[in-house]
């Protein structure tokens, strides 16, 4: 006589399944959550990172402003680029209304009032970057109030006519 072995029941296969699934589902859950959470940053405009002062320095934060051309300077021994950008409305019907992006940009470069803030980006110089041009940054603000990229997407408003970003006011 055969002695026949132990046969697990369709219960216990049935559960181990069950669970198997569960972990897979919370594992994809848990990627799903933690990539959005590093990608939701918000476009902030220079005066609210101004105005928000201290409480930023330090932080990941996406910022977008207006080119001055006559303060790019860049060194390339060092890939140390460094330049001024201007503030620039985050609304876009309110950018619609001054004109567009364009004229928006040139307003902003122009207007002495305007607030301005550095920017050092280390890299390669983009061929986008001069005057008027839009700079979209992500990076964080140091103690000195410079903002260090450590992004930069550059937009030149003859090529593309579209206006800023989403911005949130926070």
């Amino acid at each position: 006589m055969q002695e026949s072995l132990p046969i697990q029941t369709q219960p216990a296969n049935r559960i181990k399944f069950i669970i198997g699934g569960l972990l897979i589902i919370a594992a994809i859950i848990y990627l799903i959550i933690s990539s959005t959470q590093a990608n939701a940053q918000y476009f902030l405009t220079i005066q609210e990172l101004n105005t928000r002062g201290s409480a930023v320095v330090g932080q990941q934060v996406r910022v977008s402003g207006a080119v001055l051309g006559d303060s790019i300077q860049y060194d390339s021994q060092n890939l140390v680029l460094t330049f001024e950008v201007a503030n620039v409305p985050g609304d876009n019907k309110e950018i619609e209304k001054e004109g567009g992006l364009a004229a928006v940009l040139h307003k902003a470069v122009i207007d002495p009032q305007a607030p301005h803030m550095m920017v050092v980006y280390k890299g390669v110089k983009p061929d986008l970057l001069r005057n008027e041009a839009q700079a979209i940054m992500t990076g964080h603000i140091d103690q000195n109030g410079v903002f260090q990229a450590d992004e930069l997407l550059l937009k030149c408003p003859t090529k593309y006519q579209e206006a800023v970003p989403n911005q949130t006011k926070g």
